[in-house]
């Protein structure tokens, strides 16, 4: 071995070790990936799809009404949900439609689930109400458990399904 063979070697694992890095970085900061587990996201995402997530976007923009985000629960838990009530509004349903501070907004993504009436006052700052679209069959804000979502307890958004492959595309609010 020469010495440019030398050089050429620590070159090449000096670029390959940066190349680790900047996935690293991307896989811990930017995306992750997330599983469906269970029924409560149908029929929008449905046991054992998965979606990427937009791990970044937040910390730049606000999370609106309508995001799939997924979340910390429990201890190691994660969940994905819908996005319904935001910071300082009051959530009601009434005969399955949603009202927001008095104002109906549409479900198009619902696809004629019905959900049971109940209420919500003010949501407060930095936290979110979220439901499962299948709402039936859905561990989320409703229950004690769950409650209202800390922004800090957000991992992502849901931005691109995955799998399974006949079903791949862009998350889309609908």
């Amino acid at each position: 071995m020469d010495f440019l063979d030398i050089k050429e070697f620590i070159i090449d694992s000096i670029k390959l070790i940066f190349f680790i890095i900047v996935v690293l970085l991307i896989a811990i900061y930017v995306v992750g990936f997330q599983q469906i587990v269970g029924s409560s996201m149908k029929p929008t995402l449905n046991n054992q799809d998965i979606v990427l997530l937009d791990k970044l976007s937040y910390r730049f923009k606000n999370v609106k009404r309508g995001d799939i985000i997924s979340f910390y629960y429990a201890d190691s838990k994660f969940l994905v949900k819908r996005v319904i009530g935001l910071p300082g509004e009051s959530i009601e349903y009434v005969n399955g439609e949603l009202f927001v501070d008095g104002s109906k907004v549409d479900e198009p993504y619902l696809n004629n689930i019905v959900t049971e009436d109940f209420s919500f006052s003010k949501i407060p700052d930095d936290m979110f109400f979220v439901l499962g679209d299948n709402r039936s069959d859905s561990l989320d804000s409703r229950d004690e458990k769950v409650g209202l979502i800390q922004k800090s307890d957000i991992i992502g958004k849901a931005i691109f399904r995955i799998w399974p492959l006949n079903k791949i595309g862009f998350m889309k609010k609908k």
